[in-house]
């Protein structure tokens, strides 16, 4: 609650200066210079790009990172801002860090599905980021639905595959533990073939809308309450302003990639089943061997516990770790706890089995 004496300052003209400021920010969207951590474009296909970061210091772990991001929201919350950025936390650790950035799909991407994503884009992107680091293997770290796109990749593709990690990644769809998704994907709910005959590529912003619905209060109030808060009491704004244009600039999510994603996973569980089939071959996670690591929050109304380590019982890895933060969904990557918990956890874990 904003108290009343830092709304109204002794100084008018200084309070007009904060409202007119404020409702810029409502009125135009928040604007922010994300993404800054150096890089260059080594490979591109379709709308998609992949990055190689520069390392701000030596290079100490031999076995490179790639790093898929969701199709949904955009990955530069991986490198919000200096000093706030989990890749250039990496870089400055010594990994040779490559992120998967999917981009913007235009009307004529609507046919795109997990199959080309996976079995296209992730195979050849792999492939790019080993020639590019003459090495053999490399090292797989998927948040949100890109780790569930990630666990697909190491069951079909795990013989160079050096480690996993997932963040936040849903394997088991069983309706008590998605939550209140059940009543925006269930089939009583939702006909997924009629919805995507309707619009094709599903809107970023209906996207943005379901899941801000699951913590309205939160996500509509709490978010503009935050704002005139540190705004009014001269807070910076710098990691608000970019987590605000972050979320929303969420892309329009390929109509048969999300057809999919509700029928196949959230309406059928077909992941943990054993159903899921790629261009014919099956999707079996227990072909996953290598050291694994998954992470998921206590907090997190997304990507639920269970949802996550349901990992742990499917693949065949001896060397394999579930840890849990006190956080949400977005919070354990950028929020305050983010370089005390989960960046130096994903190091730790990684670097002695990056040599």
């Amino acid at each position: 609650m904003i108290e009343p004496q830092s709304i109204i300052p002794g100084d008018f003209d200084d309070f007009l200066d904060k409202y007119r400021q404020g409702m810029k920010i409502v009125l135009e969207g928040a604007r922010a210079e994300t993404g800054q951590t150096p890089k260059e474009v080594v490979w591109t296909k379709n709308k998609a790009k992949l990055y190689r970061y520069q390392p701000y210091a030596e290079k100490r772990h031999r076995v490179p990172l790639l790093i898929v991001y969701a199709l949904i929201n955009r990955p530069y919350v991986l490198d919000l801002l200096p000093g706030n950025s989990f890749i250039e936390y990496l870089t400055d650790e010594g990994f040779d860090v490559y992120m998967l950035d999917w981009g913007i799909p235009g009307d004529e991407d609507a046919g795109l599905s997990f199959e080309h994503y996976v079995m296209d884009y992730m195979r050849r992107a792999a492939h790019k980021v080993m020639r590019t680091s003459g090495t053999e293997e490399f090292s797989l770290l998927g948040y949100c639905m890109g780790g569930t796109m990630s666990a697909m990749y190491a069951a079909l593709f795990p013989e160079r595959l050096r480690n996993l990690i997932l963040l936040t990644a849903p394997v088991d769809f069983a309706t008590e533990h998605i939550g209140l998704y059940r009543l925006f994907t269930g089939e009583k709910y939702m006909d997924v073939a009629d919805f995507v005959d309707a619009f094709g590529n599903i809107p970023g912003e209906m996207i943005d809308t379901g899941n801000r619905m699951l913590k309205p209060v939160t996500n509509y109030i709490g978010t503009y309450v935050t704002m005139w808060d540190r705004i009014m009491q001269d807070k910076p704004m710098e990691t608000w302003l970019a987590m605000n244009k972050w979320v929303n600039d969420g892309p329009p999510f390929p109509g048969e990639a999300f057809k999919m994603w509700i029928r196949d996973f959230y309406q059928q569980n077909k992941l943990v089943k054993g159903e899921i089939r790629l261009r014919g071959r099956r999707v079996d996670l227990s072909n996953i061997r290598c050291p694994f690591l998954s992470i998921a929050g206590k907090k997190d109304h997304i990507c639920t516990i269970p949802q996550a380590e349901a990992a742990m019982d499917l693949i065949s890895s001896e060397d394999k770790e579930f840890f849990v933060l006190d956080a949400g969904h977005v919070g354990l990557m950028t929020g305050r706890g983010a370089k005390k918990g989960l960046w130096p956890k994903v190091s730790g874990w990684l670097g002695p089995r990056s040599k």
